[in-house]
Parts: C-alpha cells; sequence; structure tokens
C-alpha cells in the first residue's frame, strides 16, 4: 500500500488537513516543500517543519519511491518558464495605480471644480 501523509509520527488527521489547506497532500509535495512553506502552516514550528519534512523524504525512500526535484516554485515561490511564468493578471496588478483609474486623472476632487459663492444665508 502507498504510504500517506498521516502515516509520519505526529502528524494525524487535523496537522494533515492543516497541510492540506496550504496544498500539501502527499508525501512528495511535503517532502520537497520548504521549511518556510511548512513552518507557515498553524501548529508547524521551523523544527516540526524541519522533522516531517525529513520524515516523509525517508518514508518515500523506504517505499521506493523518490521526491521529485526541488522546482524553483519551491524555493523561490516564482513561477518558472516551463510553469506558466508572470501572467497577465501579475502584470496587471503591478501596473494598478499608474495611469488612468479611479481618482486619478481628469475629474473633480478635493479642491477642485467650481469654487461656491459667498453671500448671505
Amino acid at each position: 500500500m502507498k504510504p500517506a501523509i498521516i502515516d509520519i509520527t505526529g502528524i494525524g488527521p487535523a496537522a494533515a488537513e492543516a497541510l492540506a489547506e496550504h496544498r500539501i497532500r502527499g508525501l512528495a509535495s511535503l517532502a520537497r516543500a520548504s521549511v518556510e512553506k511548512i513552518s507557515a502552516v498553524p501548529g508547524f514550528s521551523e523544527a516540526r517543519a524541519e522533522q516531517v519534512i525529513a520524515a516523509a523524504a525517508e518514508l518515500l525512500a523506504a517505499s521506493g519511491a523518490t521526491p521529485p526535484a526541488k522546482n524553483k516554485t519551491a524555493q523561490t515561490g516564482e513561477k518558472t518558464k516551463a510553469g506558466g511564468g508572470k501572467d497577465k493578471k501579475d502584470k496587471k496588478k503591478k501596473d494598478k495605480g499608474k495611469g488612468k483609474g479611479k481618482g486619478k486623472g481628469k475629474g473633480k476632487g478635493k479642491g477642485k471644480g467650481k469654487k461656491k459663492k459667498k453671500g448671505k444665508k
């Protein structure tokens, strides 16, 4: 039978669910994850992250499977060219607030527009 993430000592259903919420669902993804990524999961310190990553790699090796090589996404958090690179949404987010847009450019804002005439009330 293929080993599961809950086969690691110290990872029960609650810890497995917390990991799954952070897209760590299998032994291979856990074995290739960074300590920073695992320690960002609630309930995982850096020490515990190191321990479970090592245990996942060991369990995979014992089962005859090997974890896939770490890619740039796992190491740096950036997409590689093969992974799609940066997409249009990233560019739009970066450009947001520049040039035209709400509150920018022409139009009435504070201190702009017609001045009110002072007169009798």
